[in-house]
């Protein structure tokens, strides 16, 4: 079963430097019926005015995902961890027992930004931060692994992130068909960045989600050049 989560439908939050919509419903925001998917319960679609952001901050016990659409991000914790992520990177934080970080665009542009959470397989723990890089040339008609619970994942170059899911980007140009196969129990939610996709007889218009259940696999058509994030569940 694939299920539609247009963009126009999702939750949103809006600030005066934030704009942010809600692929899940998490607490009172989102929409109840858009409901988490086994470990993964919040994606967010985020931009971030110039000169904005989150100040200093604690989270405990979830796996943190950022995916930089464009523009750049300013991390700080207080471990001691200081990066500049630009377009391209991606961020994992494993929260721990505790983890106190800043989140802001410090650019003179807009910053856009997935952002992913997941619950973790334990709790507690000393926080963990990593990031890496993954160019358009690496992940173009191919999924690359991002961020992986997967030992054998990390083992290729994947981030480590203590949750049973596995987070993937691929970009496809206009016309381009892949079929992709999906771990048991077949469970994914995916989103069709800046262009229009086809999963199987589901049309995506762009920044579009799908939640995906019970499915061996994808057929995936792009009608414009696009990048596909996923998140699969695994076991």
């Amino acid at each position: 079963m694939i299920e539609h989560r247009p963009f126009h439908s999702l939750g949103a939050i809006r600030r005066d430097w934030l704009d942010a919509r809600l692929h899940f419903g998490v607490g009172v925001s989102g929409r109840a019926d858009h409901p988490p998917l086994g470990p993964l319960y919040l994606w967010n679609d985020d931009e971030f005015a110039p000169r904005s952001g989150f100040g200093l901050h604690v989270h405990r016990d979830v796996e943190i995902v950022t995916w930089v659409r464009s523009g750049a991000i300013t991390h700080e914790d207080d471990a001691g961890n200081c990066a500049r992520l630009v377009a391209d990177s991606v961020q994992v934080i494993s929260a721990g027992a505790a983890i106190y970080h800043a989140e802001r665009n410090e650019e003179h542009v807009s910053a856009r930004l997935f952002q992913i959470w997941l619950r973790p397989r334990t709790t507690g723990g000393t926080p963990r931060w990593a990031t890496r890089v993954c160019s358009r040339e690496c992940r173009e008609g191919c999924f690359i692994t991002l961020a992986s619970g997967n030992e054998d994942d990390v083992r290729a170059g994947a981030l480590p992130v203590n949750a049973d899911a596995r987070v993937r980007i691929a970009t496809l140009r206009e016309g381009m068909t892949i079929k992709h196969e999906l771990p048991m129990p077949g469970s994914a939610y995916l989103v069709a960045d800046h262009g229009r996709l086809d999963v199987g007889s589901i049309q995506l218009a762009a920044r579009d989600g799908a939640a995906v259940r019970d499915e061996a696999k994808l057929d995936l058509i792009a009608h414009d050049d696009t990048d596909v994030m996923i998140v699969e569940l695994l076991g």
